[in-house]
């Protein structure tokens, strides 16, 4: 007894893994584990009855978290999206304008990925998306099938990293930080994944160009009358778009001082990036606007396709995360507008149904629902755990650890790569992470640079084989049987599983790749976030001593007559209620140090 008593915070956390390992579901996995502890804590004398009585309050503060809100907003976005038809178009498109180059169609994969990933924020909409539509084409003109399989996962897979990313909300939440911070965090590293992913297929283009084939000539099926690809006219608006967004981002503190009516010194590089963006694709869609309208000619058939398939959701992503970086609307608001911009786009394409309607609701439903009762079956076991002094077990296991602060992130890391065999991010991110943050805040771990760590992280849970999700979904859709194709008519052979199981390596090693720089270059994330205030006490005490100097009157004013046997040099008394012991100065000075902390 003396020993259950000792050690019963590890051997509450070993009861939870063998609940996972005997296959119980996850949230009642948690829920049970943590209700039976805390059961038998109250019996040992270790947690108080009253303990319990929190559990409910805990249960509608989850209800009541607004926050939780943009979960269902950003799934139902990405869904009405995705069904709309847009993820077809743009690969289409995207297809036939990097076609001519080799690698062309896995170029036009991380592109379209990196886009799907910025409106959809799921991963199994992407990788099912890009599967379907994808994987036939590339198939059929000679991908080595590990390529094709690998780019499309991983590809799908960036819509964890890229905001609007689900687990960036749910992160935030158990970090206690804010969604709009975390968004800026990661917007440099899912775009540099997003690079990392095309200078990888840039490699096998050089090096190994039978396995990433150009598209043949009878393929590209968008050209001019004359047979011309129709390119010059698409490169100048592209340069014109691309010199006015350049423009704008160099004198963005100009506009921002503008806009605002005062003085701004410094903006933010997410900032500045998004916003230049929008104004460049704003004006390429004006331009293609006008040149249809009023019939002028000047945009190719490609020029003109292009613009009108992948401004719209451009100006989609820019308006949601525009509105969130400016601090113009929180992310459940921004994830409001993303849904309703989708509910547009959907509607004027033609493709918004009652049935598309229905479907997106029906998922979103069971996804939110999904979140949520994880969430309670953490908040549970989480309630029970702190009372039986767990976070000090786990400070004592993870704080001592030779290295410090870098001891600490390698064996972090190491952990999270392995538990991501077994666990998705959704129980990761609801498990493990209460455990780490406090002992990566004592360390002085900024919390949102730990998030975009752990993030890029658990990336991986989705590629590893042979539990990633990725796979599982590119498995469901990818063919199991020889087929002929209709183009062709060739016999296409079909794709194994140790096909997609091997094509996934060479990203996980990109994404442990990611998770290097990001643990040697803190700068990565910590330079988009927004800068803390300094303040200068010593200019602030000499300006308040300035305000509070009372200004001379005229002598004759000032001196009051003196009293009968009074001299008239010494100092007047003190008035009624004044303590000489107020110091204004110190109270303003403690206001801004509580602020800072």
């Amino acid at each position: 007894m003396e020993f259950l008593t000792h050690n019963i915070a590890p051997i509450m956390f070993g009861g939870l893994i063998v609940f996972l390992l005997l296959g119980f579901p996850v949230a009642f996995s948690l829920g049970a584990c943590g209700l039976f502890f805390g059961f038998i804590g109250i019996e040992l004398g270790l947690l108080p009855e009253a303990l319990m009585q929190a559990l409910p309050l805990r249960v509608f503060g989850i209800m009541q978290n607004e926050t939780l809100l943009a979960i269902p907003f950003f799934t139902l976005m990405g869904l009405i999206l995705e069904r709309s038809g847009m993820a077809e178009d743009l690969l289409d498109t995207i297809g036939q304008l990097f076609g001519p180059i080799r690698g062309g169609l896995a170029f036009a994969v991380i592109f379209v990925g990196a886009l799907l990933a910025a409106t959809t924020g799921v991963v199994a909409a992407s990788v099912i998306s890009m599967g379907l539509i994808s994987l036939p084409i590339m198939l059929r003109y000679g991908y080595d099938r590990r390529i094709a399989t690998g780019v499309i996962a991983a590809s799908g897979t960036l819509a964890q990293i890229i905001p609007p990313s689900l687990v960036l909300i749910i992160l935030a939440d158990q970090l206690g930080r804010s969604v709009g911070d975390m968004y800026k965090g990661a917007f440099l590293p899912g775009f540099m994944l997003t690079g990392l992913y095309a200078a990888f297929v840039m490699a096998l283009a050089i090096f190994k160009p039978t396995w990433v084939p150009a598209l043949p000539p009878e393929a590209r099926t968008i050209r001019e009358d004359n047979g011309k690809a129709g390119l010059p006219s698409l490169l100048v608006l592209t340069a014109l778009c691309t010199a006015v967004a350049l423009y704008l981002s160099k004198h963005m503190v100009a506009v921002h001082s503008w806009w605002q009516g005062e003085a701004v010194e410094q903006v933010a590089l997410d900032e500045t990036v998004v916003v230049s963006m929008c104004a460049g694709v704003t004006l390429a869609f004006v331009v293609a606007v006008i040149n249809k309208v009023l019939r002028l000619g000047l945009l190719s058939r490609m020029a003109e396709r292009v613009t009108f398939v992948l401004i719209p959701p451009l100006l989609l992503i820019f308006l949601v995360l525009g509105t969130i970086f400016m601090g113009v609307a929180t992310p459940t608001e921004g994830g409001a507008m993303g849904a309703l911009g989708a509910f547009v786009m959907a509607k004027l394409r033609g493709r918004l149904s009652g049935s598309l309607l229905k479907q997106a609701l029906n998922t979103t439903t069971k996804l939110s629902c999904f979140v949520v009762f994880i969430l309670i079956g953490s908040t549970i076991f989480g309630l029970v755990f702190q009372g039986l002094d767990g976070p000090r077990w786990v400070e004592h296991l993870l704080g001592n650890l030779p290295g410090g602060q870098t001891g600490f992130l390698i064996v972090v890391n190491i952990m999270i790569f392995f538990l991501a065999f077994f666990l998705d991010f959704f129980e990761l991110s609801f498990i493990v992470v209460p455990l780490l943050a406090p002992v990566a805040d004592k360390l002085g771990i900024d919390l949102i640079w730990f998030g975009v760590l752990l993030a890029v992280n658990m990336q991986t849970s989705f590629m590893h084989p042979p539990f990633g999700f990725a796979l599982f979904f590119l498995r469901s859709v990818a063919p199991t049987q020889a087929y002929t194709d209709k183009v062709t008519k060739k016999l296409v052979q079909p794709v194994t599983t140790m096909q997609i199981y091997w094509g996934a390596v060479p990203f996980v090693l990109i994404q442990i790749v990611m998770v290097g720089l990001i643990i040697a270059f803190p700068g990565i994330v910590s330079s988009n976030m927004d800068k803390a205030a300094v303040y200068d006490m010593d200019q602030i005490r000499l300006q308040m001593e300035a305000e509070m100097q009372p200004s001379e009157p005229p002598q004759d004013e000032l001196a009051p007559e003196p009293q009968d046997g009074a001299d008239p040099a010494s100092p007047a008394p003190e008035a009624d209620g004044a303590s000489a012991e107020d110091d204004p100065l110190k109270a303003a000075q403690d206001a801004i140090n509580a602020e800072k902390k």
